[in-house]
């Protein structure tokens, strides 16, 4: 999968519900971008084409989401307030990466040393206004 351009939210959602489609548990994706780029809006629609039907918001103040009962386990991590690996690890980051189900950081360069090797990284960018887009980043250690 390479470059993707997204013009609506709706739109963004949609291609992380496809997304879902070939996820069997164990996948990690990191996602890098800024604020309002986008990330949590794809976690959305990962979470219902994982068959998840509750609201999906940003753990941003809680740090992990669980969306249980669908087809797999979601868990989203939102790292943006984490000063060091060692408060992801005073959390019990760890029991997350991986995991039976799905997992998605944000903020994935708060624990460099933390994500496995085949953890999946995405870069998502904002294009303008409406536009958001995400393409397969390299690893960033």
């Amino acid at each position: 999968m390479g470059l993707t351009i997204f013009n609506s939210v709706e739109a963004t959602q949609a291609f992380g519900e496809n997304w879902a489609a070939d996820l069997a548990g164990g996948e990690i994706f990191a996602l890098h971008g800024v604020l309002g780029s986008g990330k949590t809006q794809l976690v959305k629609g990962l979470a219902r084409g994982l068959g998840y039907r509750g609201d999906v918001t940003s753990p941003t103040f809680t740090i992990i989401h669980e969306y249980l009962g669908g087809r797999l386990p979601l868990y989203h991590l939102d790292l943006y307030r984490m000063q060091s690996e060692q408060d992801a690890i005073n959390i019990d980051i760890e029991e997350y990466l991986p995991s039976q189900g799905v997992t998605v950081v944000e903020w994935p360069d708060r624990i460099p040393s933390l994500l496995p090797p085949d953890a999946r990284h995405w870069e998502l960018e904002v294009v303008s206004l409406t536009e958001r887009l995400i393409r397969p980043r390299e690893r960033a250690d």
